[in-house]
């Protein structure tokens, strides 16, 4: 895989030592400065290369700087991995304040947005790149997660197709993985005795044993590779068959 450089969130998952493990050049991008920083030494002590910005990744100006210093230090950006989320309080429409909607949302979706459109100019340039997003099993169905992170992730379904059918004759190809349970440091600061967690207490059973955050990497290394080649607009399960129930 030829990949130059990639911007994500290192908190959910492993991605950047997928990506340097096969040679990439890595721009680590994460609101948890020391996270950030121990990815980029862990990754150069291993004899590969990385560089971390921190910051909000839903604010323009981090965006710039993500974008920047990929191309500086890199010289190109080759692939985009959208990793970076957060989850809701699993609140009904009915319960969800503005501030809950509006950071999830922002954070969720508009970042990804912001990213995707920074680095398009530099693919386009080139000819060639892949955007792997993080949708979620919330992104395929109204039961797997709150109003806000479902509204989130089907919006970042929509984005990844939308892309995908706009620049297939461009070069750049755009999926998604739809994690299901995975192990990783997100939390869920959910009211139990609020409508939307009684509802969908109900359906959590159905998600099987938990994915380690390794096995989602593994999904979105194959979508950024050309191995995929042909593979654009997809939105890929990673959830040990919960789509299928």
């Amino acid at each position: 895989m030829r990949a130059g450089a990639g911007a994500c969130e290192c908190g959910r998952g492993p991605p950047p030592w997928a990506f340097a493990a096969e040679g990439a050049r890595v721009l680590v991008a994460d609101l948890n400065v020391e996270g950030a920083e121990k990815v980029v030494e862990e990754i150069a002590a291993a004899g590969g290369a990385a560089v971390a910005v921190t910051g909000d990744l839903s604010e323009q100006s981090v965006v710039d700087q993500v974008t920047a210093t990929a191309v500086e230090q890199f010289g190109r950006v080759d692939v985009l991995v959208d990793n970076a989320g957060i989850m809701d309080r699993m609140s009904a429409v009915g319960e969800v304040g503005d501030a809950e909607w509006e950071r999830v949302i922002r954070v969720n979706l508009t970042a990804p947005f912001l990213l995707t459109r920074a680095v398009l100019p530099h693919m386009l340039e080139a000819g060639k790149g892949a955007i792997v997003n993080t949708a979620s099993e919330a992104s395929l169905r109204g039961s797997a997660a709150g109003a806000a992170y479902t509204a989130s992730k089907h919006g970042i379904a929509g984005l990844t197709k939308s892309l995908a059918v706009t620049y297939r004759d461009k070069g750049i190809r755009a999926d998604a993985i739809a994690p299901g349970g995975t192990k990783t440091a997100i939390t869920v600061d959910a009211d139990r005795d609020a409508l939307g967690p009684r509802v969908l207490a109900s359906y959590m059973g159905k998600v099987g044993t938990a994915a380690e955050a390794e096995e989602q990497a593994a999904a979105i290394l194959f979508l950024a590779s050309d191995a995929a080649s042909n593979i654009n607009g997809a939105i890929l399960p990673v959830d040990n068959g919960w789509s299928a129930v």
